[in-house]
């Protein structure tokens, strides 16, 4: 976001610009983010469990407005990009953690605090790189398209599929600690990882698929408001079934990189 520009009142003709509000609009969606994740921590200590999870993937949906909206209004900064990080660290670091906390790890005889703060130490961790690397001249997963480790808010969702079992089944074994703990700290480990995991840039549809991956989108959209739960168990699964392939993708665009520096 621009900075708001201070002139001096006694420069004729000149006074005090404000923030434009193109500028302003990213930037709050951010904040709007970082308080639907601080609502689920809310609504979990109310033992309200779907509310928590709701509010947190609201959060993850504002989360992948903001920046494009920021693109698209021109209105990138220094600012916003760090805003967006203190926002993903709580929204879907801290907000997930103590949830699962409140949810289930409270009942382990030990570790579990250690495991809910093994999941918001990784997340911030994984910004914390991210933002490290923003102005390195070689990144070779992001100038081929691909993320490093999966994302804070896919982090976020896939920490919370043994409480879409839960919802959808109603069985106390995807509740039991012994069961989210390690859960969770393979979730942490994915996000501090450098595998290389797809990105909306490193997915490319054909023309004719376009109407079919519109009518998907609208499909799925329905499917969230209908049945939440065992939606995004799908959509988690699917992304748990794509990192591989992800690893491949990643492996066949360094090849025909490599190739074709090697001819030229």
């Amino acid at each position: 976001m621009a900075e708001a520009e201070l002139m001096s009142p006694s420069e004729p003709g000149r006074g005090i610009r404000g923030i434009p509000l193109r500028a302003f609009a990213p930037n709050a969606i951010t904040a709007l983010a970082l308080c639907f994740g601080l609502t689920g921590v809310r609504f979990a200590i109310g033992g309200e469990w779907d509310k928590a999870l709701a509010a947190v993937i609201f959060a993850g949906v504002l989360d992948g407005m903001d920046g494009r909206i920021a693109r698209l209004l021109r209105a990138q900064s220094k600012f916003g990009a760090e805003l967006d990080s203190l926002s993903d660290v709580i929204a879907f670091g801290v907000a997930p953690a103590m949830i699962l906390f409140l949810w289930s790890l409270a009942d382990a005889p030990k570790f579990g605090w250690t495991a809910a703060l093994a999941l918001a130490v990784c997340c911030a961790l994984r910004l914390a790189r991210f933002n490290s690397r923003m102005e390195a001249d070689f990144q070779p997963h992001k100038s081929a398209g691909f993320n490093t480790g999966i994302p804070a808010p896919a982090g976020a969702g896939l920490a919370f599929v043994p409480v879409y079992l839960w919802l959808v089944t109603d069985h106390e074994l995807f509740r039991a600690w012994y069961v989210v703990m390690p859960w969770a700290l393979g979730v942490a480990m994915l996000m501090i990882s450098a595998i290389p995991t797809y990105s909306w840039s490193s997915i490319r549809l054909r023309r004719s698929w376009r109407l079919f991956a519109l009518a998907g989108v609208g499909l799925l959209g329905a499917a969230l408001v209908t049945a939440p739960w065992p939606t995004l168990l799908a959509v988690s699964t699917l992304y748990l079934v794509l990192l591989p392939f992800g690893i491949a993708s990643y492996a066949k665009v360094r090849r025909r990189g490599s190739a074709a520096s090697e001819q030229a």
